[in-house]
């Protein structure tokens, strides 16, 4: 086993700065990694955790079952009831996604529980959004434009059980 470097407190800015990269280049696995070390030097750091729910999520197609629960705590520790409402929203809208790329059984089901969720938490943040700050109102229309062109995306009407959101 190795043990792990330590990241020196004066290069936070920087790693923050290639772990956005990374996240850009599509290598989120990359990016994870430097928030972790990031999260070492300064715990607790919002900016190294909002990444890293980022890059877990940007994971979720490949690697669902490992990265939802982190993503999810994650979002549980930022203070912020606004960044809290809209990170809680990513992850949801993002699972629906990678739901309906997996073509599994009950995913369609399963993905439109999950966008009308995100979709709800977007409407949160979005009450709460700093002046000039409507990414939770794109993120919302992102979601219903999903919804709207795709009519096969519906809620489980068949099992008698209602869903969360009714």
């Amino acid at each position: 086993m190795f043990e792990l470097k330590r990241l020196h407190k004066d290069a936070v800015p920087a790693a923050l700065a290639k772990a956005e990269r990374y996240r850009l280049l599509n290598e989120a696995r990359e990016a994870e990694s430097i928030c972790r070390d990031v999260l070492a030097a300064e715990p607790g750091n919002a900016a190294a955790t909002i990444l890293l729910i980022l890059a877990l999520t940007d994971q979720f197609i490949h690697r669902l079952a490992e990265t939802w629960a982190e993503a999810t705590a994650l979002v549980g520790t930022l203070q912020d009831p606004h960044t809290h409402a809209y990170y809680d929203g990513i992850c949801h809208e993002r699972r629906a996604k990678a739901l309906l790329k997996s073509g599994r059984a009950g995913a369609r089901q399963g993905a439109y529980a999950d966008f009308r969720y995100a979709m709800a938490r977007f409407e949160e943040a979005a009450a709460t959004a700093p002046a000039g700050d409507d990414s939770a109102l794109l993120r919302w229309n992102t979601c219903a434009r999903i919804l709207n062109a795709s009519p096969e995306i519906k809620p489980d009407t068949e099992s008698g059980v209602p869903s969360m959101l009714e």
